[in-house]
């Protein structure tokens, strides 16, 4: 099976400035993406999801290591013919209509159709875009340029596209129209990279996961050795309170730990003791609670 994409110890520092200090934003990064291949990558906002993928597509140089796309050297513009890219806040010309955006990745890619107008309309209606498909991009919502710059990677039929945060600003129906759009694009045999806060939804739809903490990555896993290694877990959530081993704060005065069933009285126990109101217990298999285990683990290894 062929390779799309290969990362070997990957890093990334930036130098400090005035009142800042120098920052070392991934620490020896290594994968390998198969062709065909769903790949979610996950982790805390600054972990460094955004900047392993600008590497990917040729944005940002690493300090040192070396990245592949499909065998050739991501500093090298051919290894970006076919690539599907979507930023976490794409930034389109304003002044362009959505058709035109999409004409114009068609151009710069060597693309040529029968008719244009109709495969780039094909991809508009996909996204819900087709009744503003000539109205001009200015005054759209987040949504919608969201929704146009991912139809805009579609329509060139990438053999591998690289998503940062595709779902962010969409609504409910949307991220469920995207993540069924992506589960087909998969279905078909494209190569997927994506980095999402929507731990459901990658949980959904790939393959492999990968979760990246203080530019470390930590585990690779699929859902299956997920559900292999969470068997007999619970997530248990409180409110109020202080801070607890084993848990950590979900959102301002919500925490939230895991065990397994012969450790939640003494969990439980805890809570209490300090202050804290038991919102729930659950038996869970899911990424999120794979997602906060392993943060709160390394955390406390390296504290």
């Amino acid at each position: 099976m062929s390779v799309a994409i290969a990362v070997d110890a990957i890093r990334k520092s930036y130098a400090g400035a005035w009142r800042r200090p120098a920052r070392e934003a991934l620490k020896g990064i290594s994968l390998s993406i198969a062709a065909g291949e769903t790949f979610g990558f996950i982790g805390p906002n600054g972990a460094g999801k955004s900047t392993l993928i600008k590497i990917l597509v040729g944005a940002l140089r690493p300090s040192a290591g070396s990245a592949s796309i499909f065998g050739r050297d991501v500093r090298e513009p051919e290894a970006r013919r076919g690539l599907g890219f979507v930023p976490e806040n794409p930034s389109l010309q304003d002044f362009l209509s959505p058709y035109e955006v999409l004409l114009m990745g068609l151009r710069l890619h060597g693309l040529r159709f029968s008719d244009e107008r109709k495969h780039c309309m094909h991809w508009l209606e996909r996204f819900d875009l087709a009744a503003v498909a000539d109205n001009r991009l200015r005054g759209f919502s987040k949504g919608m340029l969201q929704r146009t710059a991912l139809a805009h990677a579609l329509a060139i039929q990438p053999r591998l596209l690289i998503l940062d945060e595709p779902l962010s600003g969409l609504d409910p129906v949307g991220r469920k129209d995207v993540v069924d759009i992506l589960d087909e694009y998969r279905g078909q045999g494209g190569t997927l990279f994506f980095s999402s806060h929507v731990l459901h939804d990658v949980e959904r739809i790939a393959d492999r996961f990968g979760l990246i903490h203080r530019g470390q990555l930590l585990t690779i896993r699929s859902p299956q050795e997920l559900v292999a290694d969470q068997a007999d877990r619970y997530l248990l959530r409180y409110r109020g309170g202080t801070p607890i081993a084993h848990c950590v704060e979900l959102r301002p005065g919500l925490y939230g730990g895991h065990a397994r069933a012969a450790e939640l009285p003494a969990l439980i126990a805890e809570v209490l003791a300090c202050g804290g109101v038991l919102q729930e217990v659950e038996a869970s298999v899911s990424l999120e609670t794979a997602f906060f285990r392993t943060i709160a683990s390394t955390d406390e290894e390296n504290s």
